[in-house]
């Protein structure tokens, strides 16, 4: 038996209303509802259960760095830029918070997006060479 860590299975997102949350993950991202309660809800999306969780106002999953710059704690990855400029827009055209496309000097693009608690995620133009590899995209 390998004993290492394999994956990561599991994201809990802080979020006040579970019943708005989780409506909001699968209208907006296409997220697919596995189980609900009044505490949680459980979601697949980008191939990871993500665990939404009651919690009291102003809590996220955000952070600030030593430059007091608020960062996201999550990635999302889709195949190149064009993908990233149409699910930009999508997410535009859907009412979504986001930010612009932006060049932060490294390979590919990213921008942000805001879920209804201000959770802030990034989403990048470039899929891992692992995941590529191993789902044999192309």
């Amino acid at each position: 038996m390998n004993k290492k860590l394999w994956r990561v299975g599991t994201t809990y997102i802080p979020v006040t209303n579970v019943e708005l949350s989780s409506e909001w993950y699968e209208n907006k991202l296409s997220a697919e509802l596995s189980y609900k309660d009044e505490d949680k809800a459980i979601l697949n999306l980008a191939s990871q259960s993500i665990f939404l969780v009651k919690t009291n106002e102003n809590q996220s999953s955000n952070f600030i760095d030593i430059y007091g710059e608020e960062r996201f704690s999550i990635t999302f990855e889709v195949d190149g830029l064009d993908a990233l400029e149409v699910i930009h827009r999508d997410f535009i055209e859907n009412d979504i918070r986001v930010g612009a496309i932006e060049d932060r000097g490294h390979s590919g693009r990213n921008f942000v997006f805001y879920d209804l608690d201000g959770n802030k995620f990034d989403v990048w133009s470039e899929l891992s060479p692992i995941f590529k590899e191993k789902y044999s995209i192309s």
